[in-house]
């Protein structure tokens, strides 16, 4: 019978840090896919030279006021790079909302599933915006 980490695999961690044994740290199972999803959106498009496609547009975003209008950009931007990037799930909803606490901060609520396995999970990315002078 093939467990979680068969199905979804493992890869380095991130950031990139040593373990215990001085090897390179990996991370397993959910948290792998955790860690690509969150690679995928920090990721500005063409910061890759051997891909420039890789990666988000939400940083397109990072000057434009924190409103209604730049929370739906911003979702349909995440939309597009999880779709295109993450092929082990499946979104289920994504939200963006203006950060009550901390003034020029966007939260991302990411719903999803891994496709292998129909575990639902969620994620919570916070998109900093510079604000207007």
């Amino acid at each position: 019978m093939k467990t979680i980490t068969d199905l979804i695999g493992s890869g380095w961690a991130f950031p990139p840090t040593i373990d215990p044994q001085g090897g390179v740290a990996l991370t397993r199972a959910t948290s792998e896919i955790e860690q690509a999803i969150r690679i995928i959106l920090l990721t500005p498009l063409g910061q890759r030279v051997m891909r420039p496609t890789f990666g988000c547009r939400i940083h397109e975003l990072v000057f434009a006021p924190n409103n209604s209008t730049t929370a739906a950009q911003a979702i349909r931007y995440v939309e597009e790079a999880l779709a295109m990037w993450e092929p082990r799930i499946q979104v289920t909803e994504i939200t963006a909302v203006v950060d009550p606490h901390q003034d020029g901060r966007m939260l991302i609520h990411i719903n999803y599933f891994i496709k292998s396995t129909n575990d639902p999970r969620s994620l919570v990315f916070p998109f900093y915006l510079i604000p207007e002078e």
